[in-house]
């Protein structure tokens, strides 16, 4: 576009002259067409500079284009504004999170009872030993990253007065209807509620987010369109990582977890008083048990405590696991037990009558060869035991 100077100066510019058709050349031929000037807006310029050669009058014009690209790309970037986020309890989970937001170029902020200041350093991250001036900085989210257990102090412990009205709420706890009644019954009305649950941790996500779950539920969200492009501006966090997005209720998602996260990590507690070894003959089966033991021992009791107490639905689960272990057991004897009646009793029948008739228990022979073991009313030795175990 040209400037005011460039207008003015007689020896670079000359008067406008009548507009003329502008000229084009044929794509096809040599011949000139003349075509009708275009419509002049009275934001643009137009600049008339003579050729060097001749008097041959150049027309430049700058304006904005009908479709302007770069309008459009900045109007997307601001669409996807960045978020300044407040993470309460900066333990190790807290920390894996922010790396994330940190790199996405979001501002975030973190307080913790510990002090992490030297790691939030690092990080790239504001630490705050005082909730009290990190809620003074108005952030427009909360991230809870606190325990399962300590979640109801950690809240009511926050000074909420000092955030705005409108703040949203979100945690990340592996149980779901307990923070949802936790945040409904503290929250005032005007804060915004979004329960979640990334269903993965700093190890299982150290590779990266793409493909793994990420849950969550609009619990309350206000109406307006900045509160809504804030929500889900949080949840595109994880959208551009690659996660598998999916929206359920907490009740859903709770009787979901009961029947997965909790039995993963109530095998892996079990499997770990084993003391499960690695052996040169490992097969991939034993390799997912020793993983699985790996990845359940690296969490803490707590959440493991957390998962049982929280989620009504747990209790349900460890009793089908008991019921099952039994089940299993009186299969394995059961076929046992049949499989040494026939060994001792497929001789001759009055082999089986002068047997009877000695009226001598099968426990004392038991007895006699060793440790017995019952299922029902008869008695297996542990001899047979090794017999069972050569065929």
């Amino acid at each position: 576009m040209c400037s005011l100077s460039s207008l003015h100066s007689s020896s670079a510019v000359s008067a406008p002259p009548t507009p003329s058709p502008p000229l084009s050349l044929s794509p096809h031929s040599h011949q000139i067409h003349l075509h009708p000037p275009p419509t002049r807006f009275p934001h643009q310029c137009r600049c008339h500079r003579r050729h060097v050669g001749g008097g041959l009058l150049i027309r430049s014009v700058d304006a904005a284009q009908p479709y302007d690209y770069e309008a459009k790309l900045s109007n997307f970037h601001s669409s996807y504004g960045k978020l300044k986020i407040g993470i309460i309890g900066f333990g190790n989970y807290g920390q894996f999170l922010a790396k994330t937001l940190v790199r996405q170029g979001h501002s975030v902020l973190a307080h913790s009872r510990s002090n992490y200041s030297r790691i939030a350093g690092n990080i790239g991250v504001s630490f705050f030993s005082d909730p009290n001036d990190l809620c003074e900085e108005h952030p427009e989210v909360i991230l809870l990253c606190t325990s399962i257990i300590s979640t109801e102090s950690v809240l009511r412990s926050l000074p909420l007065q000092r955030l705005k009205r409108s703040t949203l709420f979100v945690d990340v706890l592996s149980v779901k209807e307990f923070p949802r009644s936790l945040f409904l019954q503290i929250l005032p009305p005007d804060f915004d509620i979004l329960c979640s649950h990334p269903m993965f941790g700093p190890e299982s996500g150290k590779n990266g987010w793409s493909g793994l779950p990420f849950v969550y539920d609009k619990v309350r969200i206000g109406k307006d369109d900045a509160r809504i492009r804030r929500c889900e501006n949080f949840i595109d966090v994880f959208r551009t990582e690659g996660c598998r997005l999916v929206e359920m209720s907490c009740a859903e998602h709770d009787r979901y977890a009961a029947g997965t996260q909790f039995i993963t990590h109530m095998m892996g507690r079990v499997l770990e008083k084993l003391n499960l070894e690695d052996t040169p003959i490992n097969t991939k089966g034993y390799e997912s048990l020793l993983n699985l033991v790996e990845n359940t021992a690296r969490d803490s009791f707590e959440l493991f405590y957390g998962l049982f107490l929280y989620n009504k639905n747990a209790m349900e689960q460890l009793e089908r696991m008991d019921l099952a272990y039994e089940m299993v057991k009186k299969q394995l004897f059961g076929h046992l037990h049949g499989l040494l009646r026939r060994q001792l009793f497929e001789g001759s029948e009055m082999e089986f009558k002068s047997e009877k008739e000695t009226d001598t228990p099968l426990s004392s022979d038991a007895s006699q060869n060793g440790s017995a073991f019952q299922n029902g009313d008869a008695f297996v030795s542990s001899a047979d035991i090794n017999n069972v175990q050569r065929t």
